[in-house]
């Protein structure tokens, strides 16, 4: 039942760095704005291609001076998110990131070249060059070709103390392994390939991860429909005594949220009904946008929100 990754969804600090990080420098395009449904003075940004598809969508909470402490990068988290992007293009996302003041640095990992660098709030991130990833574009920006532009999210990878038991609750869940480099596993859903993978790094050698400012709160799983979701939460708590959360609606899609054997949230979501649910293509990520119990509160919501576009 699960296709492959539906989103990442991360806490950061000021809005302003956060919209000019992703949108200005990775090109990528902000498709929808609204605020956190637990938080109303917090925004909710949701970054993706034109249309916003499942596995090319990466997501933000800006906390700042909202009293949310910075976190710490550990076991029991998403580690590194990699963005995907065409085959030679490394050199090209070096250059951009750098004059941009980012530092980068050089990997090769699976056999691929991989730039990793963090944003503005410290998230690890990393590009990964990928031939085989035939999506679109996620978004032209100036100074970005369709040679260049990122593609989505290639794959997240989760950090845990012990790797053995999270990849074989990985199996049962719905991915395979694929391929291994040193302490790395990938694994993907039949059919495999960018935006339907997942890397698993066992290391005692990290802290235990605590949620905050820099950190990946949660990685999302799609499935088809809300059925195919109560049937996972049926096996989750029947066959391995994992406590879920009922379902959530979240406007644009239906999910459940739970840990896994390493201790990683993950979000298991649907396709739809997407994020053209009250915008249209043209105009996705032009203004706030609320659930209809919020809805009545925009005044006061409005007014608590602090400007983040550049002029």
């Amino acid at each position: 039942m699960i296709k492959g990754l539906h989103h990442v969804t991360a806490t950061v600090d000021d809005a302003r760095d956060d919209y000019n990080f992703y949108v200005n420098i990775l090109g990528q395009r902000l498709i929808k704005e609204t605020v956190n449904f637990d938080n109303e003075n917090v925004y909710h940004f949701y970054y993706g291609n034109e249309t916003g598809l499942p596995s090319t969508i990466f997501t933000t909470f800006p906390y700042r001076d909202q009293g949310v402490r910075k976190g710490v990068i550990g076991t029991g988290q998403v580690f590194e998110t990699a963005f995907s992007a065409t085959e030679g293009s490394i050199s090209f996302w070096k250059k951009r990131l750098q004059d941009h003041r980012i530092e980068v640095k050089e990997e090769k990992r699976f056999e691929r070249k991989i730039l990793v660098f963090r944003d503005p709030s410290g998230l690890n991130l990393s590009i990964f060059e990928d031939a085989n990833d035939l999506r679109e574009p996620v978004w032209l920006t100036d100074g970005i070709s369709a040679d260049h532009a990122i593609r989505g999210v290639h794959h997240v990878t989760l950090a845990v103390e012990s790797s053995v038991e999270t990849i074989r609750f990985l199996e049962e869940f719905g991915y395979d392994q694929v391929q291994k480099d040193r302490h790395y596993t990938m694994l993907s859903v039949p059919g495999g390939g960018a935006g339907n993978s997942l890397a698993v790094m066992g290391s005692d050698k990290l802290p235990a991860g605590i949620n905050g400012i820099g950190t990946v709160h949660h990685v999302a799983h799609r499935v088809a429909s809300i059925e195919d979701s109560l049937k996972l939460k049926a096996w989750l708590e029947e066959q391995h005594g994992i406590n879920v959360t009922d379902i959530k609606d979240r406007n644009y899609f239906r999910s459940i949220y739970f840990r896994i054997p390493g201790g990683v949230l993950f979000e298991v979501a649907t396709e739809g009904p997407g994020f053209m649910a009250d915008e249209s293509r043209e105009h996705l990520g032009s203004s706030l946008k609320l659930p209809e119990w919020q809805e009545p509160h925009r005044e006061r919501i409005e007014a608590n929100l602090k400007p983040y576009r550049f002029p």
